[in-house]
């Protein structure tokens, strides 16, 4: 009777009986898809194979024949080989991994007659637009550092290394399952164990859905091949990310497949540097889209107003002359219209002289907490890995600087956007959201919903954050940037759309490494903006000439669907600046 329990009734024993003839297979889940603003499929999976091995059963006779039969060298059989025992001679490990469904084929017909060597599915990223290859990052597998950091992974699995694929790597992943296959002396597949009464199914990851709109992605990436820099566009109204170009970039299918090594040390080792990510790693002096904040901190303390005047002798001016010949005095509308430098130098010396503060480094404070308050000097803390903070110096580093003795004749370069102030194109873009919201901004992010009820919205990303200045002050500033399209002497007045108003501010950047940066920042339309944005083209000059028009092409592109003015679209498609 108790063989007779063993044998029929209690199925553990017959498990334990049969466990050299039984394999463990892991289930692989495919990971979410990630789509755009519009739906617009970006990423999304193919199926693929990873050679498995347990080298206390591997038999392989013929090495040769072995070697061809996958499409590898005998050193990298022999390696792999060693790897594999180094791991566990009982455990399976991955022997060849991400073999193509065509080759998979062709093996599988023969892998009978090699013993210890098995398939296992899996799925590699496929990205049917060679787009936004920074933004979405990369997979690739597992190292040992995040093997000690997270129990889900064996040694083998895929990971997000960068970009969305890393941030959003547990939403993204999904569960593993484990099927358990009987497999006869010959090493083939003779169907699941008890019909499948141990399997557990793997459960597919969730879908996610960026603000990000793929269109206009792929068009700031046409109007930047040829040129470095970057491009970032924001829907003001939800702080979701429009588009993140930097150039030059790269097809993110290069690092897909088992050709992902080859493909990074090769991007790794081009002299263009397309692995950096300009955009959020990039820190930049603002130069002139400076002088808009110093414009609106100035008014917020009472040092200046609407009606104050200051004089420009042009290039006469001390301490900083001016670039410009325009009218003398100005108040604060035309000051930003002309880009004086010699109004913001006397704009930024009366906020650290105001009489509401007790010293110069007192109001230095202040103007120190209110670029905080921009977002400016700190990173944003969502979703974009990687993001560098900029600077904007403290006073603990200019009492160190110049022992204590300092003051606004000593900083006066800030009054400008030189000097130790450095802004990432990420809070610039920013910055051009916050004024045409007239004081307020919600964090730049990625996202912008998960396919998931369960999963909860990050409060970070939708919590206002306001910068303390008044909305009225914010009114003067834009009516000024609207001036820069609309004015008679405006900037970028040839770019202006018959479309839509916008509004914007150029700056030619001093680069001590070359020729100045092009830059302009933007929002549009006016009234209501639906888009911010900001273009640094590196090494390329005025501001007017490459990043105003870029900016103003792509405000068109994502406002009205089109551009009209084919003409000015193509001098900035044929345009090779990195000559």
């Amino acid at each position: 009777m108790r063989i007779f329990y063993l044998q029929v009734i209690d199925q553990n024993y017959k498990v334990s009986s049969q466990n050299n003839v039984l394999r463990f297979v892991t289930q692989y889940p495919a990971r979410g898809s990630i789509y755009d603003r519009n739906g617009e499929l970006l990423v999304f999976n193919e199926a693929a194979y990873d050679l498995m091995i347990i080298p206390r059963l591997a038999v392989v006779k013929d090495t040769l024949t072995f070697c061809k039969l996958l499409k590898i060298e005998q050193d990298v059989f022999v390696n792999r080989i060693a790897k594999a025992r180094n791991y566990s001679s009982y455990k399976p490990s991955v022997f060849l991994e991400q073999i193509s469904k065509e080759d998979y084929g062709y093996i599988v017909e023969k892998l009978y007659e090699y013993p210890g060597f098995f398939f296992q599915s899996r799925t590699l990223r496929k990205y049917p637009l060679p787009v936004a290859a920074h933004v979405l990052g990369d997979v690739g597998e597992v190292s040992q550092a995040e093997l000690d950091r997270d129990a889900h992974y064996r040694m083998g699995d895929y990971i997000g290394k960068s970009g969305i694929e890393s941030f959003y790597e547990t939403v993204l992943r999904g569960k593993k399952g484990m099927k358990v296959v009987m497999v006869d002396v010959h090493n083939r597949d003779k169907g699941s164990f008890q019909e499948g009464r141990y399997d557990t199914a793997a459960v597919t990851g969730v879908s996610i859905v960026l603000g990000l709109d793929v269109k206009l992605q792929a068009y700031g990436e046409l109007l930047m091949q040829n040129k470095t820099g970057s491009i970032v566009a924001i829907d003001p109204a939800t702080g979701e990310i429009l588009a993140m170009v930097t150039s030059p970039s790269y097809d993110p299918n290069l690092l897909v497949g088992r050709e992902r090594g080859r493909h990074f040390n090769a991007l790794m080792n081009d002299p263009r540097k397309p692995l950096i990510n300009r955009a959020i790693s990039g820190t930049y002096s603002p130069g002139s889209t400076f002088k808009m904040i110093n414009a609106l901190v100035a008014l917020q303390s009472g040092a200046i107003n609407e009606h104050t005047q200051f004089s420009c002798q042009g290039q006469a001016s001390t301490p900083i002359k001016c670039t410009h010949t325009h009218i003398s005095p100005l108040k604060v509308k035309e000051a930003i219209e002309h880009s004086c430098n010699p109004f913001f130098w006397n704009t930024f010396r009366s906020t650290l002289m105001n009489n509401r503060f007790s010293s110069q480094k007192e109001a230095y404070e202040y103007w120190y907490e209110q670029m905080r308050l921009f977002g400016l000097g700190q990173k944003f803390d969502t979703d974009i890995p990687f993001e560098l903070s900029g600077n904007i110096p403290s006073k603990e580093y200019f009492d160190k600087v110049y022992r204590g003795s300092w003051n606004a004749l000593t900083v006066r370069s800030l009054s400008i956007g030189q000097g130790e102030i450095l802004l990432t194109p990420l809070q610039l873009a920013n910055l051009a959201a916050t004024i045409g919201n007239e004081g307020f901004y919600y964090p730049p992010h990625l996202i912008r919903s998960v396919e998931d009820d369960a999963w909860p919205a990050n409060e970070n990303y939708t919590a206002v954050r306001n910068t303390g200045v008044e909305a009225s002050h914010f009114r003067l500033v834009k009516e000024a940037m609207l001036n820069v399209f609309e004015g008679e002497g405006g900037t970028a007045r040839y770019y202006k759309s018959p479309a839509f108003q916008a509004a914007g501010k150029t700056g030619t950047v001093q680069n001590p490494h070359g020729k100045d940066h092009s830059m302009f920042l933007a929002f549009a339309p006016f009234e209501k903006p639906q888009i911010a944005i900001s273009v640094i083209v590196e090494n390329a000059g005025y501001g007017s000439t490459w990043a105003a028009p870029i900016a103003s092409l792509m405000m068109e592109h994502y406002l009205t669907g089109s551009v009209n003015r084919k003409t000015l679209e193509q001098r900035i498609k044929e345009a090779d600046l990195n000559q």
